[in-house]
């Protein structure tokens, strides 16, 4: 499961809005689940009720005892109505409290034998009680998005959430990581939807009552929770890997963006085959899209299931497809998940861990190294903070186990996953990641497993790194000092570990006396250390973590000179930007701003924009450098680069660029022209606002929205409030940019003291829709005092639709509150 770094802005807004308690750790030890008998195969029947937002169902599970002779059954189901229960034609006595079904089996199972339970019960998702996942307000288990069709705005959709333990909230089951199983669905739904669950399609049969009941067969075994119902309206996009079927199921609007937006998945699923050397090993793969699901992605098996984020256009994915590295996410899992699962949460890294890092495999794979590194400063970024220091990677303890889902189990694993790697070297990686496979396929795993079948591959002991970096927190805080002895001529580094506790580990360290430098491989062991470097000529630079794969904060203070000259001899993007981040303020320094002119050039565009954005035009002599920026404006080759430097020269000298803009707001990419709108607005308002009233395409409007909603905020544009309600939210919560965040909160002032219905209608239905899915991180307190607030100013105003107004808000509340 894929989490999203916006949800993290949110969540940090929440921070300051929400007074936090500081919660206290259970002690209670998180076991793997005792293993009484051991799921089988599972059948299910089922049918929906739209009307009451529940689930009519049959199952036939299948189970054998584990060792020990078993004469009672323990099934998890939650919030049901069990109606009968039987095994081989006779009823059967049971207990029931709402989550634990206690089943007499009127007989004793032996080891070896089978036994099969059938159970007729009602799902009611909407009873369910229980803390759900990071994004998720309540683990329902079963989804029923808009299913009275009321909200004209949105479709009629199904689906399901099994992670953690989401699937007993539709059918009973032993519902924990550690149990595998085969299954059948038989989903019987009206004609127009189309369905999508694990495994192959085997049948559609059509009823006389307008419904059809789809047969959906999955032969290998696979944990409860990566069972998977989707039904809905949708194009089906078909693609191919090999004799596999890699299906992407669709809005129809978005059909014709479909393949740009998931073709690369049959290239994931080769590269990763090579990259473990075990080939997919599941029948078909399927992606589909789901109204509000928030948890990013899940990768249920064969049918993968994303949030709206996914959805992206032609002129948004010109610029960058900012949804494929959760695909390859969810494509890896397919391995370290759902072929190997952790055998419990605890255990969480031996899932999340490999498909956080599969994100760089596949970046580094089909965009270069600078690509994948930038990708990995972002992920150390997400983990860096005093709360997750304190957290062990393997963690025994917790509240909940949807607490396990965060920067430690994703972030921190994936990069200690590269440190390993850059250890062992990659030939033994991806030979321990195949061990690991084959020695657990369609069973479980832990971290101790992982960590023997690194060392029956390489015949190193790796205790020591398993125990520093899996079983204990934190990470390396170093201060690095140089000491020149230019008698003796040596340079001696000091390098001290000021963080808790003593961390071992390699480092290279390069000298550099000219452009190519002198590498020493060294191992750091204790507290305080030293090494010592002979030199010839006094060095430029020293290069401290040359290699740059350790997880660390480096306190390392590098003078001016040693900075330009690590930009011009980094051949890693940590190096170039570490020197750019370093000469930003430094720029009266001819060579320090010479460093951003030719940071213009950089291989890497994400470098290249940050040159851009930091460069000083204004107190430099820029002559050349504004030179460059304009020809980067009109021909660099990617969109992204462009998109920037309009920007930049827009807050130059705008007015002389007016030409540019004007051109550029008709360019395919949604970056250009969001840039180049913004820039026109300031220097020609009505061009600018003519330009935008002349757009009516929903699609293309979302696509531009980042320029639109700040240009209709301060033009107070009265007939766009309502496409402005609708996208405040975002603007205010989901973003580190203050400055577009206040400029949003004067659009929320706007809308809340103006008589337009349609607008009051999208904010209070975007700030309901806020607090439910986000309950459990003190959304929903958030959502009801924003509501208060809108229903005062429509209570105190003299709106000849004052009453229309109150009630729409007044009807938000009660939503808010079931």
């Amino acid at each position: 499961m894929k989490f999203q770094t916006l949800i993290l802005c949110f969540f940090l807004s929440m921070s300051s809005l929400i007074a936090q308690e500081t919660e206290t750790i259970n002690t209670e030890y998180r076991a793997e689940r005792e293993k009484v008998s051991d799921l089988v195969h599972t059948k299910l029947k089922v049918s929906f009720d739209y009307d009451k937002s529940q689930m009519a169902g049959e199952a036939w599970v299948t189970l054998t005892p584990h060792f020990y002779n078993v004469s009672e059954l323990e099934l998890d189901a939650k919030a049901m109505l069990i109606h009968t229960i039987t095994s081989n034609g006779k009823e059967l006595k049971y207990t029931y409290d709402d989550a634990k079904l206690q089943i007499n089996l009127g007989n004793t199972y032996a080891k070896g034998e089978e036994y099969t339970v059938y159970i007729k019960y009602t799902a009611r998702p909407e009873e369910v009680k229980q803390k759900g996942s990071a994004a998720i307000s309540s683990a329902k288990g079963l989804y029923f998005v808009n299913p009275l069709g009321k909200d004209p705005k949105k479709p009629t959709q199904i689906w399901t959430q099994g992670e953690t333990e989401g699937s007993s909230c539709w059918f009973p089951t032993i519902d924990a990581p550690n149990q595998k199983t085969s299954q059948e669905i038989y989903m019987t739904v009206p004609n127009k939807y189309v369905t999508l669950s694990n495994g192959l399609l085997k049948k559609q049969t059509e009823n006389s009552d307008g419904t059809r009941t789809d047969y959906w067969k999955f032969d290998q075994k696979h944990a409860p929770y990566l069972f998977f119902m989707g039904v809905g309206e949708y194009s089906i996009v078909k693609d191919k890997w090999k004799d596999i079927a890699v299906d992407y199921y669709v809005e129809k609007e978005y059909e014709p963006y479909a393949k740009g937006i998931f073709g690369n998945t049959p290239e994931m699923l080769q590269f990763y085959s090579d990259y473990t050397g075990v080939d997919y090993v599941w029948p078909k793969y399927a992606q589909i899209v789901g109204r509000d699901y928030v948890s990013g992605a899940m990768e249920n098996t064969t049918a993968v299931l994303h949030q709206e984020m996914a959805y992206q256009t032609s002129g948004e994915l010109i610029d960058e497809n900012t949804w494929e590295y959760v695909i390859a996410h969810e494509a890896f899992h397919h391995w370290f998940g759902d072929l190997v699962t952790t055998e419990s949460w605890s255990n969480l890294t031996v899932n999340e861990s490999f498909a956080n890092y599969s994100e760089y495999l596949w970046i580094e794979y089909k965009y270069g190294k600078d690509a994948a590194d930038a990708h990995r400063h972002d992920e150390i970024e997400g983990y860096i903070s005093p709360e997750n220091e304190l957290k062990d990677l393997v963690r025994f303890h917790y509240n909940a186990r949807e607490d396990m889902f965060d920067a430690v189990s994703y972030n921190k694993g994936g990069i200690i996953l590269h440190m390993l790697r850059s250890y062992i070297g990659t030939d033994a990686f991806k030979a321990g990641m195949k061990q690991y496979l084959n020695d657990n396929e369609y069973g479980t795993g832990e971290a101790h497993q992982l960590r023997l079948a690194f060392e029956k591959v390489t015949g190193k002991d790796l205790n020591w790194f398993f125990n520093q970096w899996y079983f204990n927190n934190g990470h390396p805080k170093l201060e690095v000092k140089y000491v020149y002895s230019e008698d003796a001529k040596i340079v001696t580094v000091q390098i001290e570990q000021t963080q808790e506790g003593l961390f071992e580990f390699p480092l290279a360290i390069e000298v550099y006396e000219g452009d190519s430098p002198k590498r020493y491989e060294v191992w750091v062991d204790e507290k305080s250390k030293s090494f010592s470097f002979k030199y010839d000529k006094k060095p430029i630079l020293v290069n401290p973590d040359a290699d740059r794969t350790l997880l660390a904060e480096f306190n390392d203070i590098k003078s001016t000179e040693s900075l330009v000259h690590l930009y011009k001899v980094g051949k890693k993007y940590e190096d170039r930007r570490e020197a750019l981040d370093g000469l930003k303020d430094q720029q009266a320094n001819e060579s320090a701003f010479k460093t951003f002119e030719a940071a213009l050039a950089d291989d890497y565009y994400g470098l290249r924009i940050m040159a851009i954005e930091n460069i000083d035009l204004v107190n430099t002599d820029s002559k050349k450098a504004v030179k460059m920026i304009e020809d980067i404006a009109l021909n660099d080759k990617k969109t992204l680069v462009r998109a920037a430097a309009i920007s930049k020269l827009a807050s130059y000298k705008g007015e002389a660029y007016i030409d540019l803009y004007k051109s550029a707001i008709k360019n395919e990419s949604s970056a250009i022209r969001v840039s180049a709108l913004k820039a026109l607005y300031w220097e020609d308002k009505e061009a600018a606002l003519q330009f935008a009233g002349s757009i009516q395409n929903d699609m293309e409007k979302q696509s531009l929205k980042d320029a639109l909603i700040p240009l209709y905020i301060m033009d107070k544009t009265e007939s766009e409030q309502a496409f402005v309600a609708d996208n405040l939210i975002e603007g205010m919560f989901f973003t580190e940019d203050r400055e577009k965040a206040d400029l949003y909160k004067d659009g929320f002032q706007w809308v809340i003291g103006s008589s337009n219905e349609e607008a009051t209608q999208n904010l209070v239905d975007a700030f309901v829709q806020l607090g439910i899915q986000y309950k459990q991180y003190g959304a929903d307190k958030i959502a009801k005092q924003v509501l208060q607030q809108l229903l005062e100013a429509k209570n105190q105003s003299d709106f000849e639709n004052k009453e229309a107004l109150v009630k729409i808000v007044e009807d938000g509340m009660s939503r808010l509150s079931e």
